[in-house]
């Protein structure tokens, strides 16, 4: 059977089992950024609002129309990015990097935070590092500026992933060189989205207060936003991050390393970054290094934010991207080892078990809808599928590496 046919189908069907476990109706959260505008003055995270009430009316059918067409538009991309990658040079360990994303607990809380700005930010990231890599690095820098405003959290999303490609597409060989000019280019990139970056910043502490009582009597006077999220949404608006930090600081090392996360989502994440590196092994390990620590940089969330579960899911979509980044620079220069250990085999049969048969965590104490027999029987197919496509074309004395 062609193999084309075969990966597309592996990875519509483990998008598709994440989706399905957990689609919903955007909630109230969801849907109160979208009600958010510039009607007081500026403030943080009103941008998207602002462009949304400019073409369409705001009640609860075009927010949800608009969240699905989102959502949507994502799926495509990571499909897209996947499947060119993967055809590009083939090779199994690809296969097993995109089905460990395909079920990681990011795609499983895109479907379940539909609507949410988070999948506006990740959209204009595929289309900045595009950008970037035809060399329009300030449209680029203008587009992450854009998206600061959107959403604060891009500076810690969107621009370290846009300065990893820089890095990565201006490369002249298999090892990062600094030069002036590459200074120049990271300087035109950075100084905008870090400058906006500050000003909120600097807003939030200054003056952020001000529309808080404004923001809540707006909010549940709609009349489908209720009081509590009224009141969630007035807060998240007008705070200042530096009290964030106070509040939720003192919890970073245990979110990091001490909590159930750390395994949970921390196997599968390291195991993709080897997948990575057995992939590319021949290149400048420094390379693998950045890519590595662009994907960690936004476990630093969980020194202000408390929904560690949906912050352990970002380095997922991080790697993704990173790794298209290093796909698309070094699509013909190297090609991996096609037999696999059974180190890898294991290690991909329990990040597997990790993020797609135990529980994951949503929002509002929701659970999954499909139970774990449900979810192990319709993982069935996938692992034989997999299973298949690896053994296709390998002798049998080369099925496994010692």
């Amino acid at each position: 059977m062609n193999r084309k046919f075969l990966v597309t189908f592996l990875y519509v069907y483990a998008l598709a089992f994440s989706f399905v476990k957990t689609v919903r109706l955007p909630n109230q959260w969801s849907e109160a950024h979208w009600l958010m505008d510039y009607r007081f003055g500026f403030i943080k995270r009103g941008l998207a609002g602002e462009i949304f009430g400019f073409f369409f009316e705001k009640n609860v059918l075009n927010i949800q129309i608009l969240s699905a067409v989102i959502l949507l538009l994502l799926y495509a991309a990571i499909l897209t990015i996947s499947l060119r990658t993967t055809f590009e040079n083939y090779s199994i360990r690809k296969v097993l990097f995109y089905l460990v994303f395909f079920l990681s607990q990011y795609v499983v809380l895109s479907a379940h935070l539909i609507g949410y700005l988070d999948h506006v930010i990740f959209l204009l990231t595929i289309l900045a590092v595009y950008l970037i890599r035809n060399k329009k690095i300030f449209l680029a820098s203008l587009l992450a500026v854009f998206s600061v405003v959107i959403h604060e959290i891009s500076f810690f999303l969107m621009v370290p992933v846009c300065l990893f490609a820089l890095l990565i597409y201006e490369m002249p060989g298999k090892s990062i060189v600094f030069s002036k000019d590459l200074f120049k280019k990271v300087g035109i990139f950075l100084f905008f989205p870090l400058a906006a970056t500050v000003l909120i910043s600097v807003y939030q502490e200054i003056w952020g207060k001000e529309n808080d009582q404004l923001i809540f009597h707006y909010l549940e006077g709609t009349g489908f936003i209720s009081k509590k999220v009224a009141l969630m949404i007035s807060s998240a608006y007008t705070e200042s991050f530096g009290t964030y930090l106070r509040q939720q600081s003192v919890y970073f090392v245990d979110r990091l390393f001490l909590s159930k996360n750390t395994l949970k989502f921390g196997l599968p994440i390291l195991f993709m970054m080897y997948l990575v590196y057995r992939e590319f092994k021949k290149i400048n390990r420094y390379v693998i290094s950045l890519l590595v620590t662009v994907s960690l940089f936004p476990l630093l969330l969980h020194a202000v934010a408390w929904d560690e579960f949906r912050i352990w899911a970002f380095p997922f979509m991080i790697l993704f991207l990173g790794f298209w980044v290093i796909s698309s620079r070094y699509k013909a220069d190297e090609i991996s080892d096609a037999r696999l250990s059974w180190f890898e085999i294991v290690l991909f049969i329990i990040s597997v078990i990790l993020v797609a048969i135990f529980q994951n965590n949503l929002f509002e104490n929701e659970i999954e809808r499909l139970s774990k027999i449900q979810r192990c029987m319709l993982l069935v197919p996938m692992g034989v599928l997999t299973g298949y496509l690896y053994l296709k074309k390998s002798p049998n004395k080369q099925i496994l590496r010692p």
